[in-house]
């Protein structure tokens, strides 16, 4: 959450003040090349369900429309979102945030969003699985649609988090931010680097997206967020020269379909197999360095970011109610 928040709030806010665990293993899609990594099929259910908890489910479905995404862009986000429920599902607690804080918008209803999360059991790695969509209406005529799937680890583990996030601000223009964002310091603990990135060969996704003539780096203006990602992670900007009619399917289209939906799958494969449950522990020193380090993330998103662009996108009222529950989850 904390690492997506801040570039989703980063990109909002340049364009509103410039209005021109072991248990559970998933099986992955075949990749490009030959994989050393093992995998096993998973029993899926669904999310426990009974009266009390009517009103959060009825904020789940209306999170899992992403009514404002594109096509390709909400079968994509689906897609992910069911495989890290489905593949972790005995591992989850329900969502409780409040029904006003799984949906919410600002007072003249030009900003709309939802947002979910849901913790994970104590005897599990999982700290919590967070997902949201921002809908915004821009001063220029335009509108602003963020998806994000965020998926943080407790101190059990090191293993990294996961993150995607995908930002479109017109029918030929996409950003995509796909990373499993490291825990430790790469420098002072090369093995981990090996283990979650080089042998993984996650950089082979990367250069796969590169290759689409459309496709290009994306610099964050955040120097912080340029600082907590991966070597390997993939932060591009898909820019398509036309649209086409009502109905008809454009060129980001055809992109987001045939090369980021197979791509972020891949992605969320290794993640499931290699850090949610791949059933790597840590001793007790190396449990309070990563709470400090994980505390430190989660506090810098609402000191520098949310803080200041909550309020400004959905009045004082609701930024105060959402950000609250949200400071809740960081720092139960």
């Amino acid at each position: 959450m904390a690492v997506n928040h801040l570039c989703q709030w980063q990109y909002l806010r340049f364009q509103l003040s410039h209005p021109s665990a072991p248990a559970c293993r998933y099986l992955s899609p075949s990749r490009p090349k030959s994989s050393t990594s093992s995998t096993a099929k998973v029993n899926c259910s669904a999310a426990p369900s009974s009266s009390p908890m009517d009103s959060h489910n009825e904020g789940r479905k209306k999170f899992m429309e992403f009514p404002y995404a594109s096509g390709p862009v909400r079968q994509l986000m689906v897609d992910l979102v069911s495989t890290v429920e489905n593949t972790l599902d005995s591992q989850l607690l329900p969502c409780t945030l409040p029904p006003d804080v799984q949906y919410y918008e600002n007072q003249n209803g030009t900003a709309q969003a939802s947002l979910q999360i849901r913790s994970g059991l104590k005897s599990s790695l999982i700290d919590f699985i967070l997902g949201s969509w921002v809908h915004s209406e821009l001063p220029t005529g335009a509108a602003l649609n963020i998806t994000s799937l965020s998926a943080y680890l407790n101190s059990s583990t090191d293993a990294p988090n996961l993150l995607i996030e995908l930002i479109q601000s017109s029918p030929t223009s996409l950003v995509l931010i796909l990373d499993l964002p490291p825990r430790k310091d790469l420098v002072l603990h090369p093995d981990y680097l090996h283990t979650f990135y080089e042998s993984t060969r996650l950089d082979e996704y990367r250069q796969m997206l590169e290759k689409v003539p459309e496709v290009r780096p994306y610099f964050s203006s955040s120097l912080y967020l340029r600082c907590v990602v991966s070597p390997s992670a993939i932060m591009v900007r898909v820019d398509t020269e036309t649209e086409t009619g009502a109905g008809e399917s454009t060129r980001l289209d055809y992109i987001i379909t045939n090369h980021v939906h197979p791509v972020a799958k891949q992605v969320i494969g290794i993640w499931l197999n290699q850090c949610a449950c791949g059933g790597r522990h840590v001793g007790e020193s190396d449990k309070a360095y990563l709470e400090k380090r994980d505390g430190l993330i989660k506090n810098k998103t609402i000191e520098i970011d949310l803080g200041s662009s909550f309020p400004r996108l959905f009045g004082p009222q609701v930024a105060s109610r959402v950000l609250g529950e949200i400071q809740k989850v960081f720092t139960a």
